[in-house]
């Protein structure tokens, strides 16, 4: 081991993990459910057990990612909606004071973009915009090789954008499926789409085009070189692609389509990898 090595976290409303990190992946990690329904400081406690299980001598920080706004030169948390306790969490505060470690806490689609730039698909690119496609949507952005977050870490939040009569998060995420297909989800439709069920596949034929309007909205605002997907939803790839493709054949400008490169996010625990990397550019 170096003196490279981090400590990465990944806090969710479902789960919590922690991870060794060096320059080449992760050396060590812990997944536990996350004690969500519990007070602040149960919370808190739990993952300083879960950091204390893995840290070595050798660890020179500690980032972390949350699904939630943050003060990130002072290290509050606000409003995590999947942990109701959490409301303004001086995390940063706390965690330097029990390991005497410099802390970073971002937000979790920044972490996932930082993941794909430092370890993933994104590392040969300067400009790349990552989409968290799931029970929400947002995005996190690498432009001339730096994260861009705005004057208030908000530069990314592409679901709050107004789309038709709702945003693009009530288009473009598991939103769409709660608004428009009430008895059924993206994981049922997916799976009937799986055995050629005509209504599954025409639901994900719609989804797609509300997926390339939000992409023309992307490449307007930001027009990078690598959009890659994550989340959930997002796993439905193959199946709202052809429709999302078919609509951007009439962008504007087609010969950015034709550069563009569009994936899908494969690595195992990105955010984790991104979260880590927020030591790294302190």
């Amino acid at each position: 081991m170096n003196n490279s090595v981090k400590i990465g976290i990944d806090i969710g409303g479902t789960n919590v993990r922690v991870a060794l990190v060096d320059e080449t992946g992760i050396l060590k990690i812990l997944k536990e459910p996350c004690k969500a329904d519990q007070p602040e400081n149960v919370v808190i406690d739990h993952i300083k057990s879960m950091i204390k299980e893995i840290i070595t001598p050798e660890v020179v920080g500690i980032g972390i990612g949350v699904p939630s706004a943050v003060d990130i030169e002072k290290g509050i948390v606000y409003n995590l909606n999947n942990i109701p306790s959490w409301k303004e969490v001086h995390l940063k505060e706390k965690l330097e004071k029990e390991f005497s470690l410099p802390t970073y806490i971002n937000n979790d689609a920044n972490c996932f973009a930082l993941g794909h730039k430092y370890y993933g698909m994104a590392k040969s690119y300067s400009n790349s915009v990552c989409i968290a496609m799931g029970t929400g949507l947002g995005a996190g952005l690498i432009l001339n090789n730096e994260l861009y977050m705005g004057a208030n870490t908000c530069a990314g939040e592409i679901g709050c954008v107004p789309y038709l009569d709702s945003t693009y998060e009530g288009y473009c995420s598991s939103h769409y499926f709660k608004r428009f297909h009430k008895n059924t989800t993206s994981l049922e439709l997916f799976n009937k789409a799986q055995n050629n069920d005509k209504e599954a596949l025409n639901i994900w034929d719609d989804f797609g085009k509300h997926v390339g309007a939000l992409l023309s909205f992307v490449l307007f605002t930001y027009d990078p070189q690598i959009i890659i997907f994550g989340g959930s939803v997002s796993k439905s790839f193959k199946l709202f692609s052809p429709a999302m493709n078919r609509y951007l054949k009439n962008f504007l400008f087609p010969k950015n389509i034709e550069k563009l490169v569009i994936q899908l996010s494969e690595i195992k625990n990105i955010s984790v990898l991104g979260a880590s990397s927020l030591v790294k550019n302190k």
